[in-house]
């Protein structure tokens, strides 16, 4: 008997975990850096859930081989366990990306029948976790040491945030702006972005091109994303240009 595999939507439920008890004040920020504590305090107002899920709608264009095609998504973000990115690309193009219980997989079809590309295993399950880290940017509340963060920062603009996410050691760099706003998150992904090289670690940037406010979290809410950042293939790595159009933290109002 073959066993019915978990739909995103399926999935996706199982990801809006509610907000821990209390809310957001400046004793959550006892004890960090001072660049630290001036991102995180800018990032989340007093008073707000301690949501570490978020679900959300974004449009923009992706690259597909050589060509950029629009695209809209919806997702669920839950940092510490992972998410699920379901969208519609190039109007015919439909299909989810996902990290859920520790395993990664790609499912996308033409017209929602014709099968296109899957893809499953430990590197893409690797590379997906990952992206689940560096997206923690979204769910700023899901960064604080209660949920087992340790923050460090070199200096007043460089801090980096490390954790566990399943099998995977996360360490994502953000880089602050005068604002205390990020306006870079860097990491070492694990991909294979030559499709030809094998998989192994690249430079991975996410550009924040802007922010806005939802539910009490100022967040990154534009941007561009891609391989090789900060070499000189950044701009044949770039392939995801980005815009949140609809944000809510999840909490027991909200799910």
């Amino acid at each position: 008997m073959t066993r019915r595999l978990a739909s995103a939507h399926e999935l996706s439920e199982r990801l809006a975990e509610l907000s821990a008890p209390g809310s957001f004040s400046d004793a959550e920020l006892e004890g960090l850096p001072d660049p630290v504590r001036r991102y995180l305090g800018e990032a989340i107002a007093p008073g707000t859930p301690l949501g570490t899920s978020a679900r959300f709608r974004m449009r923009g264009s992706i690259k597909l081989g050589r060509r950029w095609v629009a695209f809209r998504a919806r997702q669920v973000l839950a940092p510490h366990h992972g998410f699920v990115w379901a969208g519609r690309a190039a109007g015919v193009i439909v299909g989810s990306d996902r990290y859920v219980d520790g395993q990664g997989a790609m499912d996308w079809k033409l017209l929602g029948l014709i099968r296109i590309m899957h893809a499953d295993g430990s590197d893409l399950s690797r590379s997906a976790a990952g992206r689940a880290g560096a997206e923690a940017v979204w769910v700023p509340t899901a960064l604080l040491p209660r949920f087992g963060v340790t923050w460090t920062a070199t200096d007043p603009e460089h801090l980096t945030a490390s954790y566990r996410l399943d099998d995977t050691r996360l360490d994502i760099h953000h880089v602050l702006g005068d604002d205390a706003r990020v306006r870079l998150v860097v990491f070492d992904g694990w991909g294979d972005p030559d499709n030809a090289s094998g998989w192994g670690q690249h430079p991975f940037g996410f550009e924040v091109t802007g922010y806005s406010t939802f539910d009490g979290v100022t967040i990154p809410s534009a941007g561009r994303a891609g391989w090789f950042y900060g070499t000189d293939r950044w701009s044949e790595g770039e392939f995801f240009r980005s815009e949140i159009t609809e944000y809510h933290l999840v909490t027991g109002t909200s799910r």
